[in-house]
């Protein structure tokens, strides 16, 4: 099944345009949304939440967006929470009224796991203990589809740690979905099944992580032997002693040419070589 269902998805601002043609969510796993700043990941999360007006199509497990939906979603947004003056049992009575599957001991539960203090204003709390917070509220009444923007930046790498852990457990009970975007790309490598990388309001890839690992590889060579490589290559940069080029259908490569060296990629080399390098 799948958890989100986008079609024909056109978003036009003044100065920008998010165009998504086609794209499915699986239910079950964790797909990471990455992308340069304004490349339009939190407005696709922000369509797929109904909070922005837009043209097309998006469906949440197999129907348009409505009010009863959010019984099955949680959302964790860069902008997005309670009055400053709240203190943790002010957003425990207001979750309880929100959601039917509010689930308070859950809540007390993951607070005392997170050493979260109890008596402090929000305005009061770490930028850590507010994500946290937000986490918590977000997953509390047991939703299906976890959808966060940005939620480990700005934290320490000790905090950052302990959210992925607490997804990870998060995701251990039934098909649980998380769409989890992030400039963090360390972060996304620990818990994404799926990659999506977002340019210029476009999905430019998507695939699973580790396909994507193993498909990708780093050539370090001379600019002259290039176009011998031919459509192994996908993007080239310069760097003061060498190039390098981000070549596809790496095993196959090596089979070609088996006395060339090609490095392991990660998601970021993959993102930068697709935003920066040249053809």
């Amino acid at each position: 099944m799948k958890s989100i269902e986008i079609k024909n998805l056109k978003k036009d601002f003044k100065d920008f345009e998010l165009n998504i043609d086609s794209l499915d969510i699986p239910e079950g796993a964790v797909i990471g949304l990455i992308g340069e700043n304004g490349a339009g990941k939190t407005t696709l999360l922000k369509c797929i939440l109904d909070l922005y007006q837009y043209d097309g199509d998006i469906k949440v497990f197999g129907e348009k967006i409505h009010k009863e939906s959010f019984e099955k979603i949680g959302a964790v947004l860069s902008n997005s929470f309670f009055n400053e003056s709240f203190k943790v049992k002010d957003v425990l009575d207001i979750l309880k009224v929100a959601y039917k599957n509010f689930d308070e001991e859950m809540f007390y539960d993951c607070a005392d796991k997170f050493k979260m203090p109890r008596d402090k204003k929000l305005s009061e709390l770490s930028t850590g203990n507010l994500m946290k917070l937000k986490i918590i509220s977000a997953i509390c009444h047991k939703p299906e589809l976890l959808i966060l923007d940005e939620p480990t930046s700005g934290l320490d790498p000790v905090i950052r740690d302990e959210i992925i852990g607490f997804l990870f457990d998060y995701m251990k009970d039934g098909d649980r979905t998380i769409l989890f975007s992030s400039h963090i790309l360390s972060d996304i490598e620990k818990i994404a099944d799926y990659i999506i990388y977002i340019h210029e309001g476009k999905i430019i890839l998507y695939d699973e992580k580790d396909a994507l690992i193993e498909k990708y590889g780093i050539l370090k060579t001379s600019e002259d032997n290039l176009e011998k490589y031919g459509d192994f290559i996908l993007k080239t940069r310069k760097n003061k002693y060498s190039t390098e080029a981000l070549i596809k259908n790496v095993e196959v490569f090596k089979e070609f040419y088996p006395n060339e060296v090609v490095d392991k990629v990660s998601v970021e080399d993959i993102m930068i070589f697709l935003s920066r390098g040249g053809q």
